[in-house]
């Protein structure tokens, strides 16, 4: 036994002395995708005790390994680490490459204060995380009206639009989470469907820059993106709970997110508000109350190389419509347009009646990338889509319970881009989009549809390049093609038909006279050209300079083709044209934002011309068994806008800041020689703001909200024919022109952090708006003609990030 433990150990000896361990591996440390050098990587084989650092040309030598198996670690600022296994047998040359700046995103991310930019040239601004969790009670709408040239189109205080230099609806592309939204946007009271507590940062995009979302984005684009998860070990959330005095509710979102090193995450988030009726200064504004419940799951791989996300959201809404919109007769419309005050106030409620709508929207999407040495990033994404849209009308008898309009939109999108970015001086983007939409109108409802069965095939490439002609100067340009194929079935009154003069210009696609009505299959189709090239020069570090022009094209939605009929939760009957053309917009925007010492602005001018600009005008008023309504046409005009926005800001010292912007738009119908409906007045608000760092971060706001009365409209006013209560009939006109005054508003803000654990604050906020309760009205809210528009409001809000 002894004799063999010597031998043995003889071996193990001779085996030790044996082993070679004087090899040598050299190469570089470069970025995974331009080949750049990365100076000061350390290198290091932690079990051989070798370590090494590159030079400034990314050179290193490890010297000293032994054959067989090691592991090499690399770890370099603003990447993330990373360890390769390389067999050692000989002297060898490998260069290895890092993934630049993942290290500095995760970290950013994390606070939801770093946005990509989504385009070079075009005028853009962003909304971070902190503005957002502000607005956590409200709409995406109200948010975005933080936003300098983005006011909004009201339907009361619940359905909000946003309005970005003057367009609206289907000309301002809403992206989610990297999908395009599809929610039957034509609608003036059809608001975004989106969780505003699911985005950590939202971008607006003035203009049509952004062509990897649609070409069709005549006003500009909002892109939402919700917060990146770190590549690490960790979990993180936060709760926001608020509460308002003005429709006496609440409001509660939570998010949770895991996240481990490995680069798997998985994301939760949910949203409930409840709502009465909201108030006016000097009366209740009745059935404006609200329910909402929202939430959102996904689960995701972000490796070096290749990854995947899959996501879901559902969002539904329950939205009361103001009772004094909806009126019984001609002569009740007239007063009720006339006067001051709503002919029908009750005592506060949380009850919503008819008019009311009934919104879900659902949305799945999954999402895989790889990234290619030398080359870029490929992504693949599909999407889905449903939304389904019931409104309530006041109905009697059986059907009470029945909505007056029932639209069920199925969307299917497949769309990928491959971001070349192997040359740091050029970076380019190619890509292309399918999408397949079906809009089903419940033929259950008892009432003409608005918007008739429809399918819907669209078709689009892209490429999109930008490139660094010298340090301070970039050049970007890019081209979009859209093929777009609509094909309806629609039911037409033989009366209607002939009023608007389709028996003379489409009598092909009468399918079936049936008497009183007539089946047809109307079939369009588009082909969109879009494009985009500017210019951003960086004249010094407190100095930058955008100049772009686009041309944007957009097909008319259905909506503005089909519609024909009483619009309940509008309150109008709207009448499309089967004669529409696509618009084509050509606009020019400049942007110069700087800073000089503690003061710093932004200024960015624009003007736009298009051509056969679609527009929704009042011209008449009809009686309907539903009651008396305003009725609405789909135009063409050839318009012109411009304008320009601005921003501003002083810092007086460590506490105080003063914020400024101002907003204008000057529309113009080029074809009847007069001002474009629907344009936003000139606004300007001004906010100071104290900040102590030392008392819990505590913050103070004032703000003055200047709206100034809109002189610039066209006269759409007519007269109708009124039966008096003595019989007697006579001509009253409608006014419907003439907007309200400017007003002033006034508004506070506060907010307190307090540390409850060692990862953990909760922050108390307090705000008031409108804080002398003053009476306006505002031009672009729709139920401006029945009521004021809200009342002093109270908001308290906790929130507690973990």
């Amino acid at each position: 036994m002894n004799y063999f433990k010597f031998f043995a150990f003889l071996f193990l000896c001779w085996s030790g002395k044996a082993q070679q361990c004087d090899f040598t591996l050299s190469g570089k440390v470069v970025d995974f995708h331009d080949g750049s050098i990365l100076v000061g990587a350390v290198l290091s084989i932690e079990n051989q005790q070798i370590y090494e650092v590159t030079d400034l040309d990314g050179n290193f030598v490890l010297r000293g390994l032994c054959a067989g198996t090691a592991q090499v670690t690399i770890t370099h600022p603003e990447c993330e680490v990373k360890t390769f296994t390389i067999n050692v047998d000989d002297h060898a040359t490998q260069n290895f490459r890092l993934e630049h700046h993942t290290e500095e995103l995760s970290k950013v991310t994390l606070k939801g204060e770093k946005y990509h930019s989504e385009t070079t040239s075009s005028a853009e601004e962003s909304l971070k995380t902190e503005t957002l969790e502000n607005f956590s009670g409200v709409s995406l709408g109200d948010a975005l009206k933080e936003v300098s040239g983005v006011s909004s189109l009201n339907t009361g205080s619940t359905v909000v639009k946003p309005i970005i230099q003057g367009l609206h609806s289907s000309r301002v592309l809403i992206i989610n989470n990297g999908t395009r939204m599809e929610d039957q946007e034509w609608g003036v009271e059809h608001a975004p469907n989106l969780d505003v507590n699911t985005a950590a940062n939202v971008t607006v995009v003035k203009g049509a820059g952004a062509l990897r979302y649609g070409g069709d984005a005549v006003g500009g684009v909002i892109v939402t993106n919700p917060a990146v998860a770190p590549v690490k070990d960790t979990l993180f959330g936060k709760t926001i709970f608020g509460a308002m005095s003005n429709g006496r509710g609440t409001s509660t979102t939570s998010s949770l997110t895991k996240a481990y090193k490995s680069g798997l995450h998985f994301t939760g988030q949910g949203t409930l508000k409840y709502f009465g009726d909201r108030e006016a200064p000097d009366y209740v504004l009745s059935n404006t109350g609200n329910r909402e419940q929202d939430f959102s799951v996904g689960v995701g791989l972000n490796k070096f190389t290749y990854g995947f996300e899959a996501y879901y959201s559902y969002y539904h809404a329950n939205i009361g419509i103001l009772r004094a919109s909806h009126i019984g007769s001609v002569g009740d419309l007239v007063s009720a347009i006339n006067a001051n005050e709503p002919n029908y106030v009750r005592p506060f409620t949380y009850d919503i009646a008819a008019p009311r709508q009934d919104v879900s929207h659902q949305l799945a999407k999954i999402n895989v990338f790889k990234k290619f040495e030398n080359a870029g990033k490929l992504d693949l994404t599909y999407s889905f889509q449903l939304n389904n849209r019931q409104e309530y009308d006041i109905r009697r008898g059986d059907d009470r319970d029945k909505p007056s309009l029932d639209l069920e939109l199925t969307t299917h999108t497949v769309n990928t881009n491959f971001e070349w970015n192997s040359n740091p001086d050029f970076t380019a983007n190619f890509g292309g989009e399918a999408m397949y939409q079906v809009n089903f109108p419940n033929p259950d409802t008892g009432v003409r549809r608005l918007i008739p069965d429809y399918d819907m095939y669209t078709a689009a490439g892209y490429a999109t390049l930008d490139y660094n002609l010298s340090e301070n100067l970039v050049l970007n340009a890019g081209a979009r093609y859209d093929y777009i194929q609509v094909n309806a079935k629609k039911y037409y009154q033989t009366s209607r038909w002939e009023e608007r003069g389709y028996d003379m210009d489409f009598g092909t696609i009468v399918q079936q006279d049936l008497g009183d009505e007539l089946y047809t299959t109307p079939d369009f189709q588009y082909n969109n050209l879009s494009a985009t090239m500017g210019a951003k020069y960086t004249f010094s570090d407190y100095l930058t300079g955008r100049i772009n022009l686009s041309s944007a094209s957009r097909a008319p939605n259905p909506a503005e083709l089909f519609s024909d009929g009483l619009h309940h939760s509008a309150a109008i009957i709207e009448l499309g044209d089967l004669r529409l053309n696509k618009e084509q917009s050509y606009k020019a925007s400049v942007s110069l934002d700087g800073s000089v010492g503690d003061f710093s602005f932004g200024l960015n001018p624009f003007y736009n011309r298009i051509d056969d600009f679609i527009i929704l005008e009042p011209d008449a008023v009809e009686q309907t068994t539903r009651g008396a309504f305003p009725v609405y046409e789909y135009r063409q005009v050839n318009a012109r806008l411009f304008g320009i926005d601005v921003n501003a800001r002083y810092r007086f010292d460590q506490h105080f800041d003063l914020d400024g912007s101002f907003s204008y738009v000057n529309g113009e119908d080029l074809t009847r020689n007069r001002p474009l409906i629907d344009m936003p007045a000139p606004n300007w608000t001004n906010t100071l703001t104290y900040r102590n760092e030392k008392m819990n971060n505590l913050t103070l706001g004032l703000r003055s909200q200047s709206v100034f009365e809109q002189k610039r409209f066209p006269d759409n006013d007519f007269t109708v024919e009124v039966l008096q209560d003595n019989g007697e009939r006579v001509d009253q006109t409608v006014r419907v022109s003439q907007p309200p005054a400017g007003y002033n508003l006034f508004h506070f803000t506060s907010s307190i952090d307090f540390k409850v654990a060692q990862h953990s604050n909760l922050t108390l906020g307090l705000y008031v708006d409108n804080i002398l309760d003053t009476n306006y009205r505002e031009y672009l809210n729709r139920q401006r003609y029945y009521v004021d528009d809200l009342g002093r409001n109270f908001r308290i809000q906790l929130k507690f990030n973990y």
